[in-house]
Parts: structure tokens; C-alpha cells; sequence
């Protein structure tokens, strides 16, 4: 009997130990969550910046409380899924486009995204706990701030990368979005989250009741003072444009905005094709002639490969002006989702092909596979995926200089800016937002490129489907834009690029460095031991 017994206690120890542990606290989780909500509020359209740092602060404030990893662990997830699932809505539209074969997969595609992405965040609640186990030492807080920096930078490589609704991306409508010429994206994920941990640790304080009112406001006037001195420092961050000054030599080339506004589900439709390309037509032969004609992504439905015929005849409508376009170009078997410059003779005198595609959407992993039971690629018109190019390349336009083509979501990376083999004139994005549908995608996107063109100093000229087509100063200001939805062209001075700001020189390492160092810090940041009372009477 006593061996029975013996035996039952060490099955059941193993149980306790590799079996699932109990259900995760819904409770905390929900609330979690509903945190969560109020971060994302701070992505575009919305933009409602100050939300992010009380969003993420109140993060700070549940992860201080959380009594073990698992609990943090918990909070980190539903924080995350709260705000991807608000941020990221606009992932359902593809499935609408066709939608009697794919609305089905639209929850599951959104649901699945929020909580896999929730992850990362996960993981750092979890290690910053483990880091700093003493709920509601400031250390872990600190733990938290760069453990969270460093699960945003790896979300944005792991597996080719999605950095879309970084932290540092509540920054983007605030008066900060300057200070991203000097820190670039994690910069201003580290400033945000850092304010947040300051008005976090004070939460943590009033919530428990524990010192005095002063001990807990300390945190908070920290975190203020953060955010102001950093307000004082974004003017100077700011890159410099350059006066162009009077005279006939500095007039600013002029670049024609096309903007067809062809839906997705009408794109390919052999009834709305030759409407849709007269449009194109049409807007680009208006008067007066630009310098420029730029067309957005994939803006024909024909192959570059047809020839002549049908570049003459984009060329001739431009009436002289060059024309760049999105086009699709085959070589062999291999299709390419490519950008074309057309010189007024017709000629193609440079391409450029999309070298960062999108998962799923342009090409499907183990593809050969899948295509086998009839799942292809969203986006590709041609085959079962496109072919990535080589690389990053710039592309010379006449009168203007050396431009780097950025084809839809490659302009969502920096690092596909940095690789650039020189620093361009200007940085010169054509993309589809129509797959991104009416909501927040289109916007979001937006405020991206505005994010790169102060990141590099750089003027960015961008044309989109359906819109929002804009042109972009150095600054980060948008100078013009064609509302979404619209059909129209807009004829825009290209603003002159600023010098090469400090970001565009060293990338994200420093940022990077900087919150390991406070990684580590929090680790070596030991609590101090409280005596016994019999101890301190001695």
C-alpha cells in the first residue's frame, strides 16, 4: 500500500509538472486587453497620441502588480491582442475582396494575427518579471521598457518582419514624430515607453496605497518632464530644409499625382480595365505638362513584356514627360511585381523589381506545395507568387536625379531604405492600398512614409491606387494629397531633400544598445533587503 501510494504521488507530481497549468486569468487578461484598445487608439486615423502613453502605462501598472511571470505573462498577451486586434482591423479586407471564397477566413486571419503578434509582448512581461521578481520595484518596470523595445525590434525581422503598428508609431501625429531624424522608429518606441513606465510606477503607488502621495507622484512629474524636454528637443531634431532661394535655376521640378481609384475587386475586371486606363490616360495628357507622370502599383494589367505598343501609347499621353508606373514584368517562368520609367519616345530606360514581398499576399511560403491544392498568392495575377529582385537599386529620373522606388510595403522597413547603394534625391513610393480597404490601412500606411521621409531626410513622393496619394517634405509635413477613394491627379513642386539626418547614418543600433544596457541594469538592480525588526532594535 505504501508503495501504491508512493507511486500515485510521483505520478501526480509529474502531472503537476508537464500537464497544462491552470486556466490564464481571464479577468486580468480582459483587462488587459481593454488597455490594450486604448494604446491602439494612437494609430492613425485615429492618431489620438496622448492615449499610447496612458495605454502603455497602464500596462506598466498591471505587469508591477502581477505576483509571478506567468501572470505578467497573461497581461503581456492580452494588452497585445487588445491592441492589435483594434490596429491591425484592416487585415479582413483582402478576404472581402473575393468574398464568397475567402470571407470566411477574415476573423480567423485577424484573431489569429492579434494573438500571435501579442506574443512578443508576452515574452517580454514575462522575462521582465523574471528579470525583477519583487512586484512593483521600479527595476522591473525598467526591465519592461527594454524588454518591450527589443521585442519590437524583433518582430520587425523574425521571419522577413511585420513592424506595422510599432510602438514608436503612436509617436507619428505628435509633436515627437522630429525626433525620429535622430532615434528613428525604436527611438520613440524607448520614449514613449519610458514616459509610460514613469505615469505607470505612479499608478502602481496610488493603487496600493503604499508611501507616501509625494513618493507616488515622483514617478509621474518624471515622466512629464521626459515628455517635455523632448518636445524642446524636436525642433533641433527637426531636419534643416534648404531655402531654394529666387532665381530661374532653383524652380523645383513639378511631379504629376495619378490616382486612378480603381477598387481590387473591379481592378481585373475585363468590363472596368479600359476604363480604368483611360483615367490614367486622361490625367496624364491634362495640361500643362509636369515634369514627372508617376502611376501607382501595378497600374496596368498587362505585362511590360508586351512592348511597345503599350508604353508609345503611355508615353504619347504624358505628351513629353517621363512616366514611371507600377507594371508586372515576366522573365521566363518568373513574374516580377516591378516599377517602370517610360522616356517620351516610349523606350523602358530603367526597372526596378520588388525584392521585400508581402507573405501570403505575393508569395505563399512552401508554395510549390500549396499550389498543388489550389491555394495561390493574393496579390499575384500571374503563377502562384512573385519572384523577389535583387535588392534595393536606385533609378535615375530625368531632371529630377536618382530616386529609391519603394513598391507598397517595402516602404514599411527602414532597413530596406538604409540598404540603399546611395543616398537618393528622393524616396519615390507607388503601391495598392486598395487591398488595405477604407478604414485605417490607407492611413496608417501613410503616416508610415511620412515616418520614413523624417527618418532620412528625405522628400517622398507617393502614389497610391485608391489613394491616399501625397507628396511629403523632408519634414515630414504632407504638402498635397488626393483624398482616398477619389479619382484625380494632383501636379505638386518636389520638395528639396534635407542633409543626411543622424538616424540615416546610424541606423538602429544605438536605440538598440541603449535598452540592453537598461536590460541589464534591471537585472543588477537588486532590491534592498528589508531587516527584521529584532535586527534593527540592536
Amino acid at each position: 500500500m505504501a508503495a501504491d501510494r508512493s507511486a500515485a504521488r510521483a505520478l501526480a507530481a509529474a502531472a503537476r509538472r508537464f500537464l497544462p497549468r491552470p486556466r490564464p486569468p481571464w479577468r486580468a487578461v480582459t483587462g488587459a486587453g481593454l488597455a490594450g484598445l486604448v494604446a491602439a487608439s494612437a494609430q492613425a486615423p485615429l492618431s489620438l497620441w496622448p492615449l499610447a502613453v496612458l495605454g502603455f502605462a497602464a500596462l506598466v501598472a498591471l505587469v508591477l502588480a502581477a505576483p509571478d511571470g506567468r501572470r505578467a505573462g497573461w497581461t503581456g498577451w492580452g494588452f497585445g491582442t487588445g491592441y492589435f486586434l483594434l490596429s491591425l482591423n484592416w487585415i479582413v479586407e483582402p478576404f472581402l475582396v473575393d468574398v464568397w471564397r475567402h470571407v470566411w477566413l477574415a476573423p480567423f486571419a485577424l484573431i489569429l494575427l492579434a494573438g500571435g503578434l501579442a506574443l512578443f509582448w508576452a515574452a517580454a512581461a514575462w522575462g521582465a518579471t523574471r528579470l525583477a521578481p519583487r512586484p512593483g520595484h521600479p527595476a522591473r518596470a525598467l526591465a519592461l521598457v527594454a524588454a518591450m523595445a527589443l521585442a519590437e525590434a524583433l518582430r520587425g525581422w523574425i521571419f522577413t518582419g511585420f513592424p506595422w503598428a510599432a510602438v514608436g508609431h503612436g509617436f507619428i501625429a505628435s509633436p515627437f514624430l522630429s525626433l525620429a531624424a535622430w532615434l528613428g522608429t525604436p527611438g520613440l518606441t524607448l520614449l514613449l515607453l519610458t514616459a509610460a513606465a514613469g505615469l505607470g510606477l505612479t499608478l502602481h503607488r496610488l493603487g496600493t496605497r503604499t508611501g507616501p502621495l509625494r513618493a507616488a507622484t515622483t514617478p509621474a512629474a518624471g515622466a512629464l518632464l521626459l515628455l517635455g524636454g523632448s518636445a524642446l528637443l524636436a525642433p533641433l531634431a527637426a531636419p534643416a530644409l534648404p531655402d531654394p532661394g529666387p532665381g530661374p535655376g532653383t524652380k523645383a521640378p513639378v511631379i504629376r499625382l495619378v490616382q486612378p481609384n480603381a477598387r481590387q475587386r473591379d481592378k481585373w475586371d475585363p468590363e472596368m480595365i479600359p476604363i480604368h486606363f483611360n483615367r490614367l490616360l486622361d490625367f496624364s495628357a491634362t495640361p500643362p505638362r509636369p515634369d514627372l507622370v508617376v502611376w501607382p502599383e501595378t497600374a496596368v494589367p498587362w505585362l511590360l513584356n508586351e512592348g511597345r505598343p503599350l508604353t508609345a501609347r503611355i508615353a504619347g499621353a504624358a505628351q513629353g514627360a517621363p512616366v514611371v508606373l507600377g507594371v508586372q514584368r515576366a522573365q521566363g517562368s518568373r513574374v516580377f511585381n516591378s516599377l517602370a520609367v517610360i522616356a517620351p519616345d516610349g523606350a523602358v530606360t530603367a526597372t526596378y523589381d520588388k525584392h521585400h514581398l508581402v507573405p501570403f499576399g505575393e508569395y505563399m511560403p512552401a508554395g510549390d506545395l500549396l499550389a498543388r491544392i489550389g491555394i495561390g498568392a493574393f496579390a499575384a495575377r500571374q503563377g502562384n507568387g512573385y519572384t523577389a529582385g535583387p535588392g534595393p537599386r536606385l533609378v535615375d529620373l530625368p531632371g529630377i536625379g536618382a530616386a529609391l522606388p519603394l513598391i507598397c510595403y517595402e516602404g514599411v522597413f527602414p532597413r530596406n531604405i538604409h540598404a540603399a547603394p546611395d543616398r537618393p534625391a528622393l524616396l519615390l513610393m507607388v503601391t495598392n492600398d486598395a487591398w488595405f480597404g477604407r478604414l485605417s490601412g490607407p492611413y496608417q500606411h501613410l503616416a508610415q512614409a511620412r515616418l520614413r521621409a523624417v527618418e532620412f531626410g528625405l522628400p517622398m513622393v507617393r502614389v497610391a491606387n485608391t489613394g491616399i496619394s501625397a507628396m511629403i517634405d523632408a519634414g515630414g509635413t504632407i504638402t498635397g494629397q488626393l483624398a482616398l477613394n477619389t479619382a484625380g491627379f494632383l501636379d505638386l513642386p518636389l520638395p528639396p531633400a534635407a542633409p543626411p539626418t543622424l538616424y540615416s547614418r546610424i541606423g538602429d543600433s544605438p536605440a538598440l544598445a541603449l535598452a540592453l544596457l537598461l536590460l541589464g541594469g534591471a537585472a543588477l538592480w537588486r532590491p534592498r533587503r528589508i531587516r527584521p525588526a529584532a535586527a534593527q532594535s540592536r
